[in-house]
Parts: structure tokens; C-alpha cells; sequence
């Protein structure tokens, strides 16, 4: 029997099974906060977020599941490629992967469970630069686990600019 050969990826070699366990341990946490968030979102669709008055630039109701799908795969993919790393800058990377993933969480909770409009736009914006952190620290690690989190952030710096509005226009 041939002995169990690892893979190299980057500057790390890791066992086939090891690798795929982890990559499956990022899908379940970043798509758990995912969950939770959905939880705490739809039920406020159809009535408070409908009476809403809203800007122009809204996108329909429709188009933000898959987005944030597509996104959170994206995000999760990018939090693997950094835990892959052996790299001194990748402990503080996933530190900041998971204050941006809390703050993601924290901001559904804000705008759609408790109603808080005010305090969710403060606590986006400070998504948005936990994000832009997260980049820049990640960028010292992998280079494309931080070009998969540009989606991300040009999303977040939209809903930020759509919750700025609908803060003005509700308040």
C-alpha cells in the first residue's frame, strides 16, 4: 500500500482529508451566521421593511438571496485560503474575518429584528472598514482569498449608501 501523499498548496501542505475538513468547517460557520441572519430577516420583509419608504436605487427583494449566497461562499472560500497559510500575518487575518462576520450577523439584527435604522448604519459603516481591514490584512497572506472578498465589500459599501436612505427618508 502506497503511503497517503499530501498536498502542497501554497506555503503550507496539508492531508487531503485535513484540507477538506477545514474547507468544510468554513462553508457550515460562515453559512450558520448566514442562517441566523435569515432568520431574524424574512419575517421583517413582508411588513416593517415593506412600509419602509425606500430609495430609487432599491434593488427587489428577490435579488438579495442570491446575492448574499454567492457572496457568503465567496467569503468562506476566502477564510479557508487564509487558514491554509502558515504566513505571520494569518492569525490576525482571522481575527479580522471573524469581527467582520460578527459585525455581518450584528447589523441583520439591528436593521431587521429590532428595528434600529440609526444604530444598523452606524454599525455597517464599521462593517465596512472591518471589511476593508480584513482585505488589507489578508492581502499579506493570500491574494486571492482578498480579491474574493471585494464582492463583499463593494456589496456591504452599497448596503451601506441603501440604508443611509432609508434612514433619511424614515426618519
Amino acid at each position: 500500500m502506497a503511503p497517503r501523499r499530501a498536498l502542497t498548496f501554497g506555503a503550507r501542505s496539508v492531508s487531503p482529508g485535513r484540507d477538506i475538513a477545514a474547507l468544510a468547517a468554513f462553508i457550515i460557520l460562515v453559512f450558520a451566521v448566514a442562517w441566523i441572519a435569515s432568520a431574524v430577516t424574512l419575517p421583517a420583509i413582508p411588513g416593517w421593511y415593506a412600509s419602509l419608504e425606500k430609495p430609487s436605487f432599491t434593488p427587489p427583494n428577490w435579488l438579495f438571496g442570491p446575492v448574499w449566497g454567492v457572496l457568503y461562499l465567496m467569503i468562506a472560500l476566502a477564510g479557508w485560503l487564509v487558514w491554509r497559510d502558515r504566513s505571520p500575518a494569518r492569525n490576525r487575518a482571522l481575527i479580522l474575518f471573524g469581527v467582520q462576520l460578527a459585525l455581518n450577523l450584528a447589523w441583520s439584527v439591528l436593521f431587521f429584528g429590532l428595528k434600529l435604522i440609526g444604530p444598523a448604519l452606524i454599525e455597517i459603516i464599521v462593517l465596512l472598514a472591518a471589511i476593508g481591514a480584513t482585505i488589507v490584512t489578508t492581502l499579506h497572506v493570500s491574494r486571492t482569498a482578498a480579491l474574493l472578498l471585494v464582492p463583499y465589500l463593494a456589496w456591504v459599501a452599497y448596503a451601506t449608501a441603501l440604508n443611509a436612505a432609508i434612514f433619511r427618508l424614515n426618519s
